[in-house]
């Protein structure tokens, strides 16, 4: 009976201790996920926007991107976003682009807040993190700065001031 107990209570403890050293090892190795670094090349993705167009970042090329994750919920993004918006339309025809991922909401919330800030750059929604989690992209909002080479010139995490908006879309203007 003893015996039994013994064994039992060890293979008890054997699954412990290998729950909590997955564990570790797990956390261990998420935060040693990096951000895409500067000077790289942007991953590739394919979404498709609001109106149902597919864009892959690799089609731009020879064009700047803007790229920008983002939330509804978000307040810096909901500040930003008319900037944005206003300095899209000034750049648009000097070759920079402004690609716009929301993060796993409904298109109903997407659409609406489009709609309430008169957005006209391509929206898309990152239903399962993946493009977010390819890009290393821990807070919002984050935006990176694509060259024409499709190299990432940039990365800026937090809200953005009209100025800085149009100082990055300089910067990849290609």
């Amino acid at each position: 009976m003893k015996k039994r107990r013994l064994i039992t209570r060890s293979i008890i403890l054997a699954i412990l201790v290998a729950a909590v050293a997955y564990t570790l090892y797990a956390n261990f190795m998420k935060d040693r996920t990096q951000k895409v670094a500067v000077g790289n090349q942007a991953p590739d993705f394919v979404l498709t926007d609001m109106q149902g167009k597919k864009h892959r970042l690799s089609d731009y090329k020879g064009q700047g991107v803007f790229l920008n994750f983002w939330g509804t919920w978000c307040p810096p993004c909901k500040k930003e976003m008319p900037y944005i918006n206003n300095q899209y339309q000034q750049f648009k025809e000097k070759g920079v682009q402004v690609l716009s991922v929301d993060i796993q909401e409904s298109e109903l919330a997407v659409n609406q807040f489009a709609d309430r800030y008169k957005l006209d750059f391509p929206i898309m929604i990152d239903k399962d993190k993946e493009v977010m989690t390819a890009y290393g992209v821990d807070q919002l909002p984050a935006t990176f700065l694509i060259d024409k080479s499709g190299k990432v010139v940039k990365y800026y995490t937090g809200e953005l001031s009209e100025n800085m908006v149009r100082e990055f879309m300089e910067k990849i203007k290609p």
